[in-house]
């Protein structure tokens, strides 16, 4: 797709000649989509394993809901949720394991407990996270949110939102860079539903290519609420289409909660 990138973990590479697939495995009791249905160590190990058989290429685990209204929970919450549920996916999965967080506790007991990658909302402000991803040799991906953690739903961007979320891009970069992170192990998530509107929202997604360049881009659509807007409904089969259009307009990775639907739709014209 664009200057044959790609993404080196423990395990291989994650080339980008085709869209990534990520597929979304909630354990918290309080996820908005799928209402706590993982939270339990089985159902997730299940679910983890049916998301890969289907088609996801990386498997994004995460322990604390950042939906409009959430509420924070302890690191050690957090992570007695994830370990046991990495403990048992890591050693018969085959494609990376990226831990959804913001912690740098959190992460590096997911890293310890079989994770290959970390994917942070927070775009690694917390202190020691970009540190920790340095010396542990292992992919980020840096996420933009508009303000800061108590209002990233509830103060929305103004102005022209492209040019403000690539100059985030460029000294979130810089400070992972200068932390000692390498740059080939970098992914950019535009931060879809994070104090944007929906027509922000939906020009983002369709405008993954402006911030293309030395990172894979990363849109994370599924099952958002301006979705409802945009395309009538948010369901999978809508944001199936979501993750096409963001294809369509340079994503590299989309991370979606139904792999199958999702799969179908991106590789039906492809």
């Amino acid at each position: 797709m664009i200057r044959m990138l790609q993404t080196k973990w423990s395990g291989g590479s994650v080339t980008y000649e085709r869209p990534v697939i990520m597929g979304i495995l909630n354990v918290t009791p309080d996820s908005f989509s799928d209402g706590g249905a993982y939270a339990k160590l089985n159902s997730a190990a299940d679910h983890a394993f049916r998301l890969i058989d289907e088609g996801a290429g990386i498997l994004d685990i995460g322990a604390e809901s950042t939906r409009p209204g959430w509420k924070p929970v302890s690191a050690e919450e957090e992570i007695e949720r994830l370990v046991p549920v990495i403990r048992e996916i890591a050693p018969s999965c085959d494609v990376p394991i990226s831990v959804d967080t913001m912690k740098t506790q959190v992460a590096e007991a997911a890293l310890d407990a079989g994770a290959d990658m970390i994917n942070d909302v927070y775009g690694l402000r917390w202190d020691g996270m970009a540190e920790l991803a340095a010396s542990a040799g292992v992919p980020v991906i840096i996420m933009h949110m508009n303000g800061e953690l108590e209002n990233m739903h509830s103060e929305t961007m103004v102005g022209n939102v492209l040019p403000q979320i690539r100059k985030f891009f460029e000294e979130r970069t810089q400070a992972a860079v200068d932390a000692g992170i390498k740059k080939n192990k970098i992914i950019l998530d535009p931060g879809i539903g994070f104090g944007k509107t929906g027509a922000q929202n939906a020009e983002i997604m369709q405008s993954a290519y402006y911030f293309r360049g030395d990172h894979p881009i990363l849109i994370g659509s599924s099952r958002k609420r301006f979705l409802t807007a945009a395309l009538g409904s948010n369901d999978d089969a809508a944001s199936a289409k979501a993750a096409a259009l963001a294809v369509d307009g340079g994503a590299n990775i989309v991370r979606v909660h139904n792999v199958k639907a999702t799969k179908a739709a991106l590789y039906r014209k492809r």
